[in-house]
């Protein structure tokens, strides 16, 4: 069994350790509570959006964020991962899918990277990335960013002729699930948006009940100059919604990780704790059998 001391100075270590984990999680929570707060005040504009669309459905089928006119098969990939670790499953979740994604769809890809474990991971593969906003961003996730970096993948997206976007991140279900996807984000089309709209406004959303035959706009000069207006807007606050899904489920997964560590260091902490009462009680009754031992040997002298 080892020294008590050296059992004791264990036990000392593992529960600073509990603390700066159980620090960890409490950030994790306030973080995560401050990204499904972003996730409800956005509802009501992407509703008032949603409408817009709705009503211009007629005229979206030759804007060039819907017509499907490069079938070259060169994609380009969003991958958003985080800039640490410490985050359970949540990296290797999406590298995971990523992977998966590969084996059944390979053709010639480039990628736009979000947090360094995606580019890190982008570059280990040996693939091209085409712009990386791992410096731009942090935990509290600004428009101003998210509006930059949606902007860049729809200028891609028209200029260098790709046939399809895909996002790879982690959909927030839930504090316990949080689900790896690959979502086809251009060009766009009504199932698509429709899916969307479904998992960030209302479970039970119907399509009929957005489109509002009362909305009916006079338009000055066209009404493709406004679906040219709006489409931008509403790809940008699709994006802006993926990232604080991915940003939720990070600190969710944080939350967890943490949690989880704290409650393994205490567990540890007590089965040391009674090491160390076994080891310190055998070093009280070795002292009191030498004291014991040593007053009998005094009395035969």
């Amino acid at each position: 069994m080892a020294n008590w001391k050296e059992i004791k100075r264990r036990i000392g270590s593992i529960k600073n350790t509990a603390k700066i984990t159980k620090a960890m999680e409490l950030i994790s929570t306030v973080k995560m509570k401050k990204a499904q707060d972003l996730a409800l005040e956005k509802k009501e504009y992407i509703n008032w959006i949603l409408k817009v669309i709705m009503n211009l459905n007629d005229s979206l089928s030759e804007n060039v964020f819907f017509n499907e006119w490069n079938t070259s098969g060169k994609t380009l990939w969003v991958i958003i991962t985080s800039n640490k670790w410490l985050c359970w499953g949540y990296n290797i979740n999406v590298m995971k899918k990523v992977n998966e994604y590969i084996k059944v769809n390979w053709n010639e890809i480039d990628f736009i990277t979000l947090w360094k474990r995606g580019s890190q991971f982008v570059a280990r593969t040996g693939n091209q990335i085409l712009a990386d906003f791992s410096e731009n961003f942090t935990d509290n996730i600004d428009y101003h960013f998210s509006k930059s970096a949606s902007r860049l993948i729809s200028e891609k997206f028209i200029k260098e002729g790709y046939s399809k976007v895909v996002v790879f991140y982690n959909y927030y279900k839930n504090t316990i699930t949080q689900i790896p996807v690959a979502r086809d984000f251009l060009p766009l089309t009504d199932v698509s948006i429709e899916k969307y709209f479904e998992a960030t406004l209302w479970d039970d959303f119907k399509k009929s009940e957005n489109k509002d035959e009362s909305y009916k706009y006079t338009v000055e000069p066209t009404v493709e100059e406004l679906v040219d207006e709006v489409l931008p807007m509403l790809i940008d606050s699709m994006f802006y919604d993926i990232l604080i899904e991915s940003k939720a489920s990070e600190h969710s997964s944080r939350m967890i990780a943490m949690k989880n560590a704290k409650d393994n260091a205490n567990k540890f902490a007590s089965k040391l704790q009674l090491q160390y009462n076994k080891a310190r009680q055998a070093a009280i009754t070795k002292e009191i059998s030498e004291i014991v031992g040593w007053v009998e040997s005094m009395k035969d002298v």
